[in-house]
């Protein structure tokens, strides 16, 4: 299997960028390097959607930015494809504040996202927990990552959740959403806050983006930040069965990069999925979520 790092230098090389002071900044669902010299951010996606998904981000984020939404915006306009990888290289933004973006910066970001016209090019519908669904239905997770008990848990509790969003009525109605959104996307320049990482834009129910926050509670998010954060986006959608089945999905989604890195052996996202499991299956014994 290629490195990202040989990946990285590939990308590079085509696009005529230095590569050999790369610095790793993330490593989860996408891998991401800052390139220092260049004042760039790389991002390597796997190829799970033919990299249709990150092209499509840069067109993405040229006509939100055109319409005035405050997103982190690429750096060049096209994507490299390396070894089965995309890379998208984008402007970096150095974090000199000590306080981050908070959940109210993002409901101002997403009451603006959830009023601007339809765009001039096609979005996917989005397509609820298909990567958990997909992985659940593979034959090599071994009894060490999931029992069978548990594996058969969960696919009949993504099975209930992709049912109840097909079929549950939306509020806020139908559009444009970013997919991802959650305050951890967000990055200050200068006194403003751009939300960032919009791979998983499409179209779906608009209270999709209200969901990550509020399922944050996991995570250890104050009632007083979700609280303001809903204000901020000037509508509270806490009573909405829709609502509730997307904040149980989102619970479900996050499982899917943990399943992945526990098959590659790596003990602590095994061990963060256990804990995520059993407090799902026992409500009454919640344990806090951490990021592994």
């Amino acid at each position: 299997m290629t490195s990202t790092r040989d990946i990285l230098f590939t990308a590079c090389e085509l696009v005529g960028l230095r590569a050999d002071d790369a610095e790793l900044l993330h490593a989860h669902s996408n891998i991401v390097y800052l390139l220092p010299s260049a004042g760039v951010v790389a991002r390597i996606n796997g190829n799970d959607h033919a990299g249709l998904r990150a092209k499509a981000s840069i067109t993405i984020t040229r006509w939100l930015a055109d319409h005035n939404l405050p997103v982190t915006e690429p750096a060049l306009d096209h994507a490299v494809d390396a070894a089965g990888s995309t890379v998208t290289f984008w402007i970096y933004y150095p974090q000199h504040r000590i306080d981050r973006p908070s959940p109210r910066h993002l409901g101002e970001i997403l009451q603006h996202l959830h009023t601007l016209p339809a765009p001039p090019f096609p979005l996917p519908e989005y397509e609820p927990l298909v990567g958990l669904v997909s992985i659940l239905a593979t034959a090599d997770i071994t009894p060490k990552v999931l029992t069978a008990a548990d594996r058969h848990w969960l696919s009949r509790q993504a099975e209930q959740l992709v049912t109840e969003y097909r079929t549950l009525p939306t509020v806020l109605g139908r559009g444009m959403v970013h997919g991802d959104a959650y305050a951890g996307n967000t990055l200050w320049t200068g006194n403003k806050v751009l939300l960032g990482d919009w791979d998983e834009t499409s179209i779906a129910p608009r209270e999709l983006d209200l969901a990550n926050t509020v399922q944050a509670r996991r995570f250890g998010i104050r009632e007083e930040e979700i609280d303001a954060f809903l204000r901020a986006y000037a509508y509270d959608p806490r009573d909405q069965p829709l609502f509730d089945a997307l904040v149980r999905m989102r619970d479900l989604h996050t499982l899917t990069s943990y399943i992945r890195r526990a098959q590659r052996g790596d003990a602590r996202a095994h061990t963060e999925l256990m804990t995520r499991i059993q407090s799902l299956q026992n409500p009454a014994t919640p344990a806090r979520w951490v990021s592994a």
